[in-house]
């Protein structure tokens, strides 16, 4: 295992055989799925490929109609619950309140762990550039500002695994900078899935790309071991497959 990575298991993520159906479709048709702790994933695939299906199954917010799937060593579907203080995660939509204050916002979010940990609270607001707003109603804030204490909010349980789905959307290139600083600083230790439909910044970031389609894998593999023009020749044909 490498240097610094937290999990007790080689890897974060082991899927196989996943199957999701809704209705007479099927989200995903089969998925395995083996994720490396430490790893950054990013995902893509056309829409309706089944990417937010299977990052809504990490992030324990769905469950397969069949196959099997271990998260951070634990097997998530018969013991989902002691996962979800190890999972963090970052979406489009910023799952805040905006009535609260940026701190309020994150002792509620700490509390569903356990006693807030303001110490910790503190150190977050400082991490993504926003003490100085603290007190204010989150309502108030810009889109870049919502997302940095979006990541706050995912990491104040100090998880493992990190999902994030298409973090960038909405976000000005100035509010996308400050956002990849911000992953850079945390990123040591971690595992990051990320759905994107961004295939320049999500491959720039990766260390392992998965192509989707139809909710099957077209292709899985590290980044070293890709080549990287024919990836992207990959990806605009199965993009050019349409929704599923």
């Amino acid at each position: 295992m490498e240097a610094g990575v937290r999990s007790s298991s080689a890897y974060a993520v082991e899927a196989h055989g996943l199957i999701k159906q809704f209705g007479s479709r099927r989200g995903l048709d089969g998925v395995d799925l083996a994720v490396p702790a430490g790893a950054f994933l990013s995902i893509f695939g056309p829409n309706g490929a089944g990417k937010t299906t299977l990052l809504r199954m990490l992030a324990l917010l769905s469950r397969p109609t069949r196959g099997s799937l271990s998260i951070l060593g634990v097997d998530a579907l018969d013991d989902p619950d002691a996962l979800r203080s190890r999972i963090g995660l970052i979406s489009h939509k910023s799952m805040l309140y905006g009535d609260l204050t940026a701190r309020e916002n994150l002792e509620f979010f700490s509390s569903l762990y356990g006693e807030p940990n303001r110490a910790r609270i503190d150190e977050l607001l400082r991490l993504v550039e926003l003490d100085h707003r603290r007190n204010d109603c989150v309502r108030t804030y810009s889109r870049g500002m919502q997302q940095r204490l979006s990541i706050a909010r995912a990491l104040v349980n100090d998880p493992d695994l990190v999902l994030l789905d298409e973090p960038y959307s909405g976000l000005d290139p100035h509010a996308a900078e400050l956002f990849d600083e911000l992953i850079g600083r945390v990123r040591d230790g971690r595992t990051f899935i990320m759905v994107s439909h961004d295939l320049r910044k999500g491959y720039d970031m990766c260390t392992h790309a998965l192509i989707l389609a139809r909710g099957k894998v077209v292709v899985c593999a590290e980044k070293a071991q890709i080549d990287a023009a024919a990836f992207r020749d990959l990806y605009l044909a199965t993009v050019g497959m349409g929704v599923a």
